[in-house]
């Protein structure tokens, strides 16, 4: 029997099926792996569902060994990311890699060169991965934290992976992002306490929960924000008019009101911060599976989440007030805020907070003052080509 690695190239709807499916079986002994549902997977991959493939070339692989499925790997350029100024990461020249899975190193190492070499033939210069597949999804590999579970909208990876893509050869740390968790059934400490309680005196403040009713506004608002407020960001793509509305459908389900607040000041919005109950709670005993009955399980739960732990992915304060007393300011009220409705109404008793780029001072400062500890490390890798 040889064990030769073969390459080849995603092609209609077998292959397809085949690339989902290996996540499912590598990862099937893994008590900390959530299988995400295979709708998703289906319409993450599918030109047409997916916006992200309205900017993107996107060429999908599998590795084969004596016939059998081995490994897969995404290789991807993002168009909007070719735009962006190369001092913030991405720019002109630079591809990606994502969605990596593999048996052993050696197989790593070949699917990793076949995305490589696809890139070059499309004019790339520099790669930047794991990035599965946009920027805004899960960006990183997991590098620390394998000892828990994901929350909702987070990726999760063996710790094996880490070695294998390192010694692939010329690859360097570009960014980390880190994630911080605390426990929400402790109040904050008195220092953060009296900056919300100043906070609820200045009459130029409002932080209101989101509104469901007027769900597209609110989505605009926040996508508004989030575009402006991270702008000059490490790692920023804008997102399309076409994905504000994408991204407004996919979340809706899973938006609160009372743990989604957006704050304003003299009546003009001007920072958010996003809550989302942890699904993967719920998704870690499915299989991936809605049907028959979990699709209807799901939604019970979503309308009113009990016990429930709450992630914070998504936080954004307008460029006019980053850096300033206020930004802070707005930011642990809103914090507080979520805390208290995520405890009061639904039992939470942790939270998270992540991504934060390992630079970002400002993020880092209030997770120590809220004193949240850092619990998981996503690392993104860089090469020349």
């Amino acid at each position: 029997m040889s064990d030769k690695i073969v390459i080849v190239p995603v092609s209609g709807k077998s292959d397809l099926n085949a690339f989902i499916d290996l996540s499912y079986r590598l990862n099937a002994n893994d008590p900390n792996w959530v299988p995400p549902l295979r709708a998703d997977m289906v319409e993450l991959l599918t030109p047409g569902k997916n916006p992200f493939y309205e900017h993107a070339r996107v060429q999908l692989f599998l590795a084969k060994r004596a016939g059998e499925v081995v490994g897969r790997i995404s290789a991807h350029i993002d168009e909007l990311a070719l735009e962006q100024p190369v001092e913030q990461g991405m720019g002109p020249g630079t591809g990606n890699w994502g969605l990596l899975e593999a048996e052993d190193e050696a197989v790593t190492h070949t699917l990793i060169a076949a995305a490589e070499d696809w890139l070059r033939g499309q004019g790339m210069t520099r790669v930047l991965a794991p990035i599965s597949l946009s920027i805004w999804e899960e960006p990183g590999l997991l590098t620390y934290g394998h000892d828990h579970a994901p929350m909702v909208l987070m990726g999760h990876d063996k710790a094996a992976y880490q070695g294998w893509v390192e010694s692939a050869g010329g690859y360097e740390v570009a960014k980390r992002l880190y994630t911080y968790d605390l426990d929400v059934s402790k109040r904050f400490p008195d220092l953060v306490n009296r900056i919300v309680a100043m906070g609820e005196k200045n009459r130029r403040i409002t932080i209101r929960h989101v509104d469901k009713s007027q769900f597209a506004r609110e989505a605009e608002i926040f996508i508004d924000i989030l575009n402006e407020a991270w702008s000059s960001n490490w790692g920023f793509v804008p997102f399309t008019e076409t994905e504000k509305a994408y991204g407004a459908k996919k979340l809706k389900p899973i938006i609160l009101e009372d743990t989604n607040m957006i704050a304003e000041l003299d009546g003009e919005p001007v920072a958010f911060m996003m809550a989302l109950p942890d699904l993967n709670q719920k998704l870690m005993h499915m299989g991936g599976k809605l049907f028959p009955f979990n699709w209807a399980k799901i939604l019970w739960w979503l309308r009113n989440p009990k016990d429930a732990d709450f992630r914070v992915p998504l936080m954004g304060v307008v460029k006019k007030y980053q850096n300033s007393r206020m930004a802070s300011q707005l930011a642990f009220m809103m914090i507080e805020y979520i805390r208290r409705n995520a405890v009061g109404n639904h039992g939470a008793k942790r939270g998270e907070v992540g991504w934060v780029l390992d630079d970002n001072q400002g993020m880092i400062a209030i997770a120590d003052a809220i004193e949240a500890k850092m619990n998981r490390t996503y690392t993104i890798y860089s090469k020349p080509l």
